[in-house]
């Protein structure tokens, strides 16, 4: 399959085009004529939080991203409202619930603010689902469509770790602005003057913690389901402070569009993050968003600007001869990532800017990434020892460590 072929919609709609999403997030080149499950990418995260209303004018004020279309009572959706916003090619549905009976507010109360849906988009929803079916997964909506003036969607749901469920969505025959049912709507909120148009133009990854001992089943079912690949492996010292560890693998589809690295907790002195994330969020589920961005320093610095927080490196890891030696020459000084707190890696392939913050909801659980590729195909392996003990700062600060 050639790169034209692997273009979505969605992603020609945003303005980008192939030599984009190779550098934003280490697209390749793959063959799906074998491919049991194609995933043609992403096509939303769903999040249930307790006040949708702020919650889609957080993302938009402090992230940036443009409100699109709305559901709601005034729609006829009695459960509760529901935001859709973009930026670039990425898409968040924010949902929270009006009906005081509504399976939201279960939801929330177990797992406070989180994604609930990895909607992936397919080419054959039908396909994907029987395929699903014979490995022995928990099919939670049946294939159906829906339809509007804009054309017909057809969808089904599968269940994955956790409370987390993924979407399978074929829009091809969909003009509208999300899903029937949606309408469309802007929002009066205007950008600050200079303002980027946007933050981030794509989705990198989606990173998942489960339980001890669970991490390679959940490999395994994206293996064994949707014909993903191991993509990397974190074992041991690679991925361990001198008090906490975890282990972690990743798994991707054939193009690397989508990628899911997987955590779970290690034995070790004290309490990893992994632990802190499955005892606060109630269970398995999405830990952190990675956003691509071509611009990681204006980045950075309209967030800062908006106050989000983010995760403090110390100077040392800048003046760090080794990490000099190892990284060699970058796009910026080491004195403007220095200033901004981002961390920096190289492999074989290129290297990559990336930078995390702090929780953006009230318990310590979902956080985000930004991350600028320039041919690296990693996730930053080399910086792994020095965002775990700035996490271990946090959690020690929370009184959880």
């Amino acid at each position: 399959m050639t790169f034209q072929q692997i273009l979505t919609n969605h992603e020609r709609l945003a303005g980008l085009d192939i030599d984009q999403l190779r550098q934003l997030v280490g697209l390749v080149e793959y063959d799906a004529a074998g491919d049991p499950f194609p995933v043609s990418g992403w096509d939303s995260i769903v999040w249930v939080v307790g006040n949708a209303t702020q919650t889609a004018h957080f993302f938009q004020s402090a992230f940036g991203m443009d409100l699109v279309a709305y559901s709601g009572p005034a729609t006829g959706d009695r459960e509760g409202h529901s935001f859709v916003l973009e930026s670039g090619a990425v898409r968040f549905v924010v949902r929270g619930a009006v009906d005081p009976d509504s399976t939201l507010i279960e939801h929330h109360r177990k797992h406070g603010d989180g994604v609930v849906d990895i909607a992936l988009a397919v080419p054959d929803v039908d396909t994907c689902i029987a395929h699903a079916r014979g490995q022995g997964v928990d099919v939670l909506v049946e294939p159906h469509q829906i339809s509007d003036e804009h054309g017909t969607v057809r969808l089904a749901t599968i269940a994955a770790y956790g409370d987390t469920r993924h979407t399978l969505v074929d829009r091809s025959r969909y003009a509208g602005p999300y899903l029937p049912g949606y309408v469309r709507r802007e929002s009066t909120y205007r950008k600050r003057d200079g303002a980027p148009r946007r933050i981030f133009q794509a989705l990198d990854h989606v990173v998942g913690n489960v339980e001890l001992g669970k991490m390679d089943q959940w490999v395994g079912f994206y293996q064994r389901v949707m014909g993903f690949t191991n993509m990397a492996e974190f074992v041991g010292e690679d991925i361990a402070t001198e008090y906490s560890a975890l282990m972690s693998k990743v798994v991707s589809n054939g193009n690397h569009r989508v990628k899911f690295p997987l955590n779970e907790p290690a034995i070790a002195k004290k309490r990893s993050q992994i632990e802190e994330y499955l005892d606060y969020y109630g269970g398995p589920g999405v830990q952190h968003l990675a956003l691509a961005t071509n611009d990681i320093l204006t980045a950075v610095d309209h967030l800062v600007a908006e106050g989000i927080e983010f995760l403090a490196t110390p100077d040392s890891y800048y003046e760090d001869p080794e990490l000099r030696a190892r990284i060699g020459s970058v796009r910026v000084p080491i004195e403007e990532l220095q200033k901004r707190g981002i961390l920096v890696d190289r492999d074989e392939d290129g290297y990559l800017l990336q930078i995390f913050t702090k929780p953006v909801v009230d318990r310590p659980t979902v956080f985000f990434e930004l991350i600028e590729r320039h041919g690296s195909l990693g996730f930053g392996i080399g910086n792994f020892k020095a965002l775990f003990e700035a996490i271990e700062r946090e959690q020690d600060a929370r009184g959880n460590f």
